[in-house]
């Protein structure tokens, strides 16, 4: 019951209600009203009491010199208030108090769906081969040992070990790979991927709780707890305030022998300054950015990206498009032009369902090239494809799909193919008869600004880190092009985490900037995480803890600058408040503030903190 009336009486309408009679308390008397009640009192129980319960509560829960709080200091300000009959001074410090939750609250509530949409992913149901006969069951009744059949187009429903058929698999979820993954017998899958082309038997490894997908839940789970609430400056130098303002006020009666001196040194060492300045600069801050297309979701996000002097980075979907395009079109014939040959090609693959196949295709009908029907068409998963065109037995595919046929890859292929490979580029060879006549390369394409937005944060003293699945020459081409030098490749969702950890261990302040459900959990382990809102996965967006919904990184930049912005205007304000509370404590030592003037004074405090904060809402940032 007292926790529901505490909540009723700490919400918005209410403390607005608190504010009209706070207002009439102070004009009604100089205009030359008279009321039988003073309408502080209003203000005195609807904003006091949630005070008065906060400050016993921590009295009673919290540890050592925890129990003493910037609550308890007004409530005690309050109560010597209304002692000497000054209900406006009481009413202001509990009104600016209950002003000051409010503002905290309205920019630290977020939204954490992302957990269930994760474990939503997770496959309901398998089927199971026993006795040569198919059966479906559900997903948890699957044990290790059993095996399983898993179709073109369907989520492999635990970890396993292909024991026959061959298939491409997307395991984009777990490693963030831009390509499907070509698997044959005795190559290991993992729960929540998906079967992108062949039927495939495997033997479950790993099931329920052990597989990855599970360990990629309870990695967010464990990160989401580490995360502690903000905690407010005025708590934490409560511990000497409160001590330090008694003392001074029972110096002050002793010396004075005048009980209203002693209270107003009470009503002006309020800490409501203090307590205002960190929520309106994180408003501010929050407003500013969001009018960019940048969704901060807490202030604790935004203080601490203003610590951050670490960033690492995914790759596909972040530094990348995440998108596949045909980058090299090369003729080992001459008399077969780099037009013909991806004619050619794109002919052949124009029925593959293949993620190369149709980038190729989607390259030739841009460059508006005759596509001619094929004949004999056949896709062998994970492989490459056989067709005729116009008479001419082509085949394209990887290197090994290629000799199978009896195709002759000499030496020098070899060097264009490992060249390829070293600028982080997937190839497709294409081959006539027993002639390995040309070569098409594929690569993710990258953001035209990246480069320009590591040199920015380079100058701002910003270290910066690449974290990837994919292999280790392709991240090292895209880490050079641009310009990160630090790179981590081959990484699965729990050692990206590891990585994130290690930098923290080693002092680091670390920001992750993601896109995907593989990083999820590295999102979620660093200082600060930062998503890729507009095309990257909703879990992804759920578990960071700031999100470019234009999928813009040379806001990155933006963003530290305006962390730094908002950190420095925090500070500023806490400066300047303190400033005016000790300026204010000497007036009411020498008489010259009673405790109502006291509080239009530390009022006067407040207002110029919270106008301080508007000035970064409206502060010109280079974007």
């Amino acid at each position: 019951m007292l926790q529901r009336i505490n909540t009723v009486l700490s919400g918005l309408p209410m403390t607005m209600v608190s504010a009209v009679f706070l207002a009439a308390s102070f004009v009604l008397p100089r205009a030359g009203g008279t009321l039988p009640v003073d309408p502080a009192w209003v203000t005195v129980v609807i904003c006091g009491i949630p005070l008065l319960y906060l400050a016993v509560w921590r009295i009673i829960h919290n540890p050592g010199i925890n129990k003493i709080s910037s609550a308890l200091l007004i409530v005690i300000a309050m109560f010597a208030a209304i002692g000497i009959g000054d209900l406006f001074a009481a009413g202001e410090v509990a009104f600016i108090m209950a002003l000051g939750a409010l503002l905290e609250e309205a920019t630290t509530n977020r939204a954490k769906k992302g957990l269930k949409k994760l474990i939503g992913l997770a496959p309901a149901q398998g089927r199971r081969i026993r006795n040569g006969k198919e059966e479906m069951i559900p997903a948890d009744q699957i044990r290790r040992g059993d095996v399983l059949r898993i179709l073109p187009g369907e989520t492999i429903p635990v970890d396993g070990t292909i024991r026959s058929g061959e298939t491409s698999v997307d395991q984009s979820i777990m490693t963030g790979e831009s390509l499907p993954v070509d698997k044959g017998v005795g190559e290991d899958v993992f729960c929540g991927t998906i079967n992108c082309f062949g039927s495939i038997d495997i033997t479950a490894t790993k099931v329920g709780e052990d597989s990855s997908l599970q360990k990629l839940i309870r990695m967010v789970q464990e990160a989401e707890n580490k995360q502690a609430p903000m905690q407010r400056i005025a708590d934490r130098v409560a511990s000497w305030l409160v001590p330090v303002a008694l003392l001074i006020a029972i110096l002050a009666y002793v010396f004075t022998r005048n009980i209203v001196t002693a209270v107003t040194v009470l009503v002006v060492f309020c800490p409501c300054a203090l307590v205002l300045a960190t929520p309106t600069a994180i408003m501010a801050a929050i407003g500013q950015a969001t009018k960019h297309g940048v969704i901060i979701k807490s202030g604790e996000a935004l203080e601490k990206m203003g610590r951050v002097d670490t960033i690492a980075f995914d790759k596909t979907g972040t530094l990348t498009y995440g998108r596949l395009e045909v980058s090299d079109v090369l003729s080992f014939q001459k008399s077969l032009t780099e037009e013909a040959l991806l004619t050619l090609a794109a002919s052949a693959e124009a029925r593959s369902e293949h993620p190369l196949g149709k980038a190729i295709v989607a390259r030739a009908k841009e460059q508006g090239l005759p596509l001619t029907e094929s004949r004999n068409f056949r896709m062998m998963a994970g492989r490459g494809v056989a067709a005729q065109i116009s008479g001419r037995d082509l085949l394209c595919g990887n290197e090994k799909f290629l000799l199978e046929h009896g195709v002759i890859i000499d030496a020098s292929i070899h060097i264009v193919l490992e060249q390829l490979r070293s600028e982080g580029k997937a190839s497709i060879l294409v081959a006539e008869g027993t002639r390995c006549v040309g070569v098409i390369a594929l690569s993710d394409v990258l953001r035209p600004e990246a480069r320009d937005m590591v040199s920015r944060l380079s100058a701002m003293h910003t270290r910066t880190v690449l974290l990837t699945g994919d292999n280790r020459m392709t991240a090292d081409y895209l880490a050079k092009q641009v310009g990160i030098s630090e790179i981590r490749a081959q990484l699965l969702p729990e050692e990206k985490v590891g990585s994130i950890e290690a930098l923290r261990e080693a002092g680091r302040k670390v920001c992750m900037i993601g896109d995907g459900v593989n990083d999820a959990p590295a999102l979620k382990t660093a200082d600060v995480g930062v998503a890729m809102g507009s095309m990257g996965s909703d879990i992804a967006v759920e578990a960071a803890d700031i999100a470019l919904m234009s999928d813009d990184i040379s806001k990155i930049p933006y963003l530290k600058r305006l962390s730094n912005a908002t950190v420095r205007t925090i500070k500023l304000s806490i400066t300047l408040s303190m400033c005016i509370n000790f300026f204010a404590i000497i007036a009411s030592l020498l008489g010259l503030l009673n405790p109502t003037t006291g509080a239009l004074v530390h009022n006067a405090g407040s207002c110029l903190v919270v106008l301080i904060a508007a000035l970064l809402y409206d502060r010109k940032f280079r974007i």
